[in-house]
């Protein structure tokens, strides 16, 4: 008997202690903390004065400011061209020749018809003469001197007309010879001996001697970020490719085209270069540079997020390590970076790992593995580049 009661007391607390166990478990999780939200890792830019005030940079070419296809006025069998791509022409230089057999032929042709029409105006003015003086005598009537006075003229005027025809004749047969009319450089060579061309077809092009232009390309929604830097005495300069490290020189914009180009869409405008030795051909970059109310500076597309509705960066407080929005103005794309306004040097801005952020979150920035460079802080971060053009170096 003793021992069943042990048993039967056992049994009751064990139910017990299963019965308080979810209850406890309840407890123990009411009272649990919520964790802290780990620091996160971010890449980080300060941007510097450098890069305040817009300034973009457009592929340029030196030309020259007159630049003709030279070509024959007539038709042929082209025989020889004597210059080639480089080659340095001077006035009265021939440059290429026709077969003019044909030229030839035609200017004797005309030559006789010259000769025969002279024999009959003369013929027909002696006869013109001999009745004058039968007139006179009563032999014949006044009409039929003036028959013989029209026959005369006709045949004056027929001459005047073959010599004419004649003189058309031998300048053709000398625009056989292509001859170069102006000092400068062939650029270009369109026709090959052996081929047969009609009049006007281009043999090649000559860049005469004289003023260059810097031509570049515009992109339609910068036409007038172009004109207005035109407009003032530093607004636009150039930098030849060869000599990057030389203070870019100030250009003076010339002209600028009223329409698109059908193919790339951008206008093409002209500078005028003066005071440079340059070459025909010579690559160089066109700057642009804006005023300092412009304000605008270029970063990632990461850098961007849209924050209650608006386009914003996270901007990082160096004491406390925490982020917080700053809205923005886009007001431009280039490639995988955008364009905004609204921000000042001295910002150190989040361009990585952005998207995942809060407001006030506590955060670490990002450096890659290994000893810092010597010299440089292990807080530092590197500073943003300068906005540049969104057009392509051919």
């Amino acid at each position: 008997m003793p021992h069943q009661f042990l048993v039967s007391s056992v049994s009751r607390r064990v139910r017990r202690v299963l019965v308080c166990l979810p209850v406890l478990a309840l407890m123990a999780c009411g009272k649990q903390e919520t964790p802290p939200e780990p620091e996160r890792y971010v890449r980080t830019q300060v941007l510097s004065a450098q890069s305040v005030g817009m300034q973009r940079e457009y592929a340029a070419e030196v030309r020259a400011r007159v630049e003709s296809r030279l070509s024959f006025r007539v038709g042929g069998k082209l025989l020889e061209r004597r210059v080639d791509l480089g080659s340095v022409v001077k006035p009265g230089q021939v440059l290429a020749r026709l077969d003019s057999q044909d030229l030839v032929l035609a200017q004797e042709a005309s030559k006789a018809a010259v000769l025969a029409a002279r024999v009959n105006r003369d013929q027909l003015g002696a006869d013109y003469k001999r009745y004058i003086d039968l007139h006179k005598q009563g032999f014949i009537s006044a009409a039929e001197l003036d028959r013989r006075d029209a026959a005369f003229k006709a045949a004056q005027a027929q001459y005047e007309q073959a010599k004419a025809e004649s003189d058309v004749q031998r300048n053709q047969s000398q625009y056989a010879t292509l001859v170069a009319d102006v000092a400068g450089v062939v650029t270009s060579v369109d026709a090959e001996p052996g081929m047969v061309v009609a009049a006007g077809t281009s043999i090649v092009r000559v860049a005469a001697d004289g003023p260059r232009d810097v031509v570049f390309s515009v992109p339609e929604d910068q036409v007038p970020l172009v004109r207005a830097a035109a407009a003032r005495p530093d607004g636009l300069s150039v930098r030849l490719w060869t000599d990057a490290k030389a203070t870019p020189q100030p250009i003076v914009l010339r002209e600028l085209a009223a329409s698109a180009d059908p193919v790339t869409r951008t206008f093409l405008a002209k500078a005028e270069l003066k005071g440079t030795d340059v070459r025909l051909g010579q690559t160089a970059t066109v700057v642009l540079t804006g005023t300092q109310s412009d304000q605008a500076i270029k970063l990632p597309l990461t850098a961007v997020a849209e924050i209650q509705g608006r386009s914003a960066v996270l901007l990082l407080d160096g004491k406390t390590m925490t982020v917080q929005p700053k809205p923005v103005q886009v007001v431009g794309a280039e490639g995988n970076d955008l364009i905004v306004q609204g921000l000042s040097p001295g910002m150190e801005v989040v361009t990585a790992g952005a998207h995942v952020l809060t407001p006030g979150q506590k955060v670490k920035r990002f450096r890659p593995p290994g000893p810092p460079a010597e010299g440089t802080s292990p807080t530092a971060a590197a500073p943003v580049a300068p906005v540049t053009g969104a057009s392509a170096r051919p």
